[in-house]
Formats: structure tokens, sequence, C-alpha cells
């Protein structure tokens, strides 16, 4: 296999070109554009120290001289405890016939670029979310984690849509009732349609403001974002509403990328998919290196770390 270095590739790809695809990937990632993004890591492995034990304060009973218990002051402590984020390699090949790339006329990156984002921040939420293919070193996906936090509200728990989110016992009062308070939501693209179909007491459309202008999708003043790059699965979430920014990613390697020229791609089985050197290709092998971690650590409204999670989901109906 022979391989152009990245440095050899510059002048096919240039820097400002591959910053262009590193925000595609991260602003085409739903998590990564809602989560709180951490200096670059410096290894594969970064220790993020999480407090685990609250201080105390106690009333001082009587007053010094009295009784041998009077007038003195109680003792307390803090703790921590660590949790790590695990920078793991995410990939993708692009082979490109060579009757393409020699077709000056045809705008390659145009095609490219956007495609790789959306790729990679397919990819991402669907491992951030869902679990899906994801590092086993990774934190438990946000619905695995929600759910067994007790931060799960189904469709047609309450009368309507708006009680499932919005009332009482809806996903959003499970956030704040472990002491978050939600900055904004992720939902899949099919609740659209549910909520444009919810009405106020008039009849009226809650969040259509006329037929001409743009519907502006907010949920108790926080912003909803509806991801279309196909990492959410509508069979298992319906809505994310959390305090984002309580969820934190690192990145160990941004995007780089290699030029292949003579290199046989196989599919997962083994079987050859593409030989460039016979069939005239190049592909474009582009690598990052992320983790991503839930630091969760304590409060005064849950103390137990296994009944606490800063975000819930709404599920699809029983």
């Amino acid at each position: 296999m022979a391989i152009i270095s990245r440095s050899n590739a510059e002048a096919l790809i240039p820097e400002e070109v591959s910053k262009e695809i590193f925000q595609s990937a991260v602003t085409q990632s739903a998590a990564m554009s809602l989560m709180r993004r951490l200096p670059n890591m410096s290894r594969k492995q970064e220790r993020l120290p999480v407090l685990s034990a609250l201080l105390s304060a106690y009333f001082v009973t009587g007053e010094a001289g009295g009784s041998a218990s009077y007038g003195y002051k109680a003792q307390t402590s803090m703790a921590w405890a660590n949790k790590y984020i695990y920078a793991e390699e995410l990939a993708v090949i692009v082979p490109i016939p060579d009757a393409v790339i020699d077709d000056s006329a045809y705008d390659i990156w145009g095609e490219v670029k956007g495609k790789i984002g959306e790729a990679f921040g397919a990819t991402i939420d669907a491992a951030i979310f869902h679990g899906t293919n994801a590092p086993a070193l990774w934190p438990d996906d946000i619905v695995t984690a929600a759910t067994a936090a007790g931060n799960a509200v189904a469709l047609g728990t309450g009368p309507d849509i708006y009680e499932d989110i919005m009332g009482e016992g809806g996903s959003l009062a499970t956030v704040e009732a472990d002491g978050y308070m939600v900055t904004g939501h992720v939902g899949h693209p099919t609740l659209k349609a549910k909520l444009r179909g919810l009405r106020d007491a008039n009849g009226c459309p809650i969040f259509s403001r006329g037929m001409q202008a743009a519907n502006t999708y907010e949920l108790d003043g926080a912003p909803i974002l509806f991801p279309v790059n196909g990492g959410l699965d509508p069979t298992a979430m319906q809505l994310f509403s959390g305090q984002w920014n309580q969820l934190v990613y690192s990145i160990r390697q941004d995007l780089t990328f290699k030029v292949l020229t003579e290199a046989t791609l196989t599919d997962g089985a083994g079987n050859i998919v593409y030989n460039l050197a016979e069939q005239d290709m190049t592909a474009l092998r582009c690598v990052m290196r992320l983790g991503w971690q839930c630091p969760n650590p304590i409060n005064r409204l849950q103390p137990t770390e296994g009944n606490r999670y800063p975000v819930a989901v709404l599920t699809p109906a029983a």
C-alpha cells in the first residue's frame, strides 16, 4: 500500500478546507453543538475530578462555658472522585474516481466537505445518544443513563404531550428534581408534527404564529434542535431535554487526512470493495479522535448519583 502523507497532500487539502470540514462535523452533531467543549486532550485518557461529597454547616448549641457539649463547632469535609474521558478514533474513507478528480470543472470539495461532516456528526450522535457502535470505554449513552436515573417519560403518560414534557410528572420535572435546569432540547424531526398539532384552549396552534413565517420551536424558553443527520433513533426517543453544559467532550486529534492511491478497501467481512490502483481511484481517509463524559457531580437536591442525571428522554408511546 502506497500512501501520500499529510505533508505531501497539503496542496490538495488546504488548511482552511480542513478546518471547514472539522467545523462542519461539529455543527452536524447535535450532541457536540450543545455539550461543553473542554481543552484538547494531550493523551488518550484524561482525568476529571468530580465532587462526590458536600460540605455541611451546623448551628452551634448553647454557649461556651456551659455543658461540655455547648459552644463547640462541628467539623465537615468535602470529597472528590475521578471520572475519565477516553479519546477514541473515528474515521471514514471517501473513494473518488480519478476521472472525477481530473475534471477541473467538478467541485469535488463542494460535494465531499458536507458529506464528511454529516457522516462524522451522525456517527457521533448515534454513539452518544444511543450507544450505537460506541467505544467500550465511553460512558453509558444518554438514553441508557437517563432511563437508569428515572428520567424517562413515555408519550401518553399524561393527558397530552404538553403534560408529558412540561407537566409536574413530565420529562423536564425529572431533570429539575435531580438538581439541574434544562437549557435546551434535541428532538427527532417526527416530533415537529406533534408539536405543530398542539392547540391552546381556544384551538389556536401553540407553535404557529402565522402561515407565512417559520415556526420557532421552544419549550419553557429553551430552544429545540431537530437534527437531520440520521443520528437519532425515533424508536428509542422523541425528545431529549437537559442542562447540556453538564456534558463535556474533548478532542485528542483534530480532523486529519491521508490520500490513498494504491490501497485495497474492504468491508467489515473482509470482502474487497475497491482496488484503487486497478480501478483508477483515489481515496481520502479522514480521522479524528475524541471522547466525552458526564461528570454528574453531587448536589443537594439529589445526592444519590444513580438517581441523578442532567438529561431526560421523552420516549415513544408504549
